[in-house]
């Protein structure tokens, strides 16, 4: 019998980080998904792998086989054949264990930008330094959505999949918002608006409004690096709707998992966060995104 997804991961998850980087991947990362999931487990939480190579979903079955509170993504870089349905296909073909979530689908994350990265990054071998000069984008040279994101986003409709909007401009983030609430019945999550290339600020999430479909995703990675205010992370953590928590980490040269945990206390409290807020923001939502019981409005 499939067990239900939100019921069963909300009676054992202290938190579930959506954002996570780990080996193999693009660059170097801190630790294997084996060593990740294993760290996740010791702080009773949950962690979603994001990889800028493709799909992650074959991985989180195989840590679930081991007992790992691990998920998966697949992120529709040119690595991975671009936006493509049947690149998500198979990654949901691979997504093989019990009470499995929805999958997190991330559009391009290898974009055309005049933003210079400060993260201090090695690549992991020649091939993945091939694809990551390989940007693509979501819009055309007229401004408009591709008609392959279109129809990523009427497949989102029909099956267990949370689009995110991958390293969108605020431009091209807009134009995914209007035409997933213009199919209706899909999922979309703002994949980390406050970095350099999207900028969107509290203000302009909050004037966003309330949707049952729309996340709003915010790293820890975008204060540690300086790309956002204290200020305007505490406010996006109190005043934004559906907010999701994450770290974004993974980097030998950033924080650990224990330190961000740390941190993350600090800063809730510094920000003026109920324990029912925090709990919301690092648990309750990402597990209700996920969950495949649920249709949004």
């Amino acid at each position: 019998m499939t067990r239900q997804f939100f019921a069963y991961w909300a009676s054992r998850l202290q938190f579930l980080d959506v954002h996570y980087h780990a080996r193999p991947d693009s660059y170097h990362r801190r630790y294997s998904a084996f060593e990740t999931g294993q760290q996740y487990a010791r702080y009773q939480g949950g962690v979603v792998l994001k990889n800028h190579l493709g799909s992650v979903s074959a991985l989180a079955a195989a840590m679930q086989e081991m007992s790992l509170p691990v998920f998966g993504s697949v992120v529709l870089n040119a690595a991975a054949g671009g936006v493509n349905l049947n690149t998500v296909r198979q990654a949901l073909s691979q997504y093989q264990f019990e009470g499995a979530p929805r999958l997190l689908v991330h559009l391009p994350t290898v974009v055309s930008t005049t933003h210079k990265s400060t993260l201090s990054r090695t690549f992991s071998n020649k091939y993945a330094r091939y694809f990551a000069g390989q940007p693509l984008s979501v819009t055309d040279e007229y401004g408009k959505l591709r008609p392959d994101v279109e129809a990523l986003i009427h497949f989102a409709r029909h099956h267990d999949i949370v689009l995110s909007s991958g390293h969108t401009s605020k431009d091209q983030t807009l134009r995914l918002i209007e035409a997933v609430e213009r199919v209706g019945g899909v999922r979309l999550m703002l994949n980390q608006p406050a970095n350099p290339i999207t900028e969107f600020s509290a203000a302009e999430l909050c004037a966003l409004g309330e949707h049952d479909w729309l996340y709003v995703e915010q790293c820890a990675l975008t204060l540690y690096l300086g790309y956002q205010t204290p200020q305007d992370m505490y406010d996006v953590l109190t005043q934004v709707n559906n907010v999701v928590y994450s770290s974004d980490l993974g980097q030998p040269a950033q924080p650990d998992i224990g330190e961000w945990l740390e941190d993350s206390r600090r800063w809730f409290q510094t920000g003026g966060l109920s324990a029912e807020r925090i709990d919301a923001v690092t648990r309750l939502n990402p597990l209700r995104m996920l969950d495949p019981e649920r249709s949004p409005d």
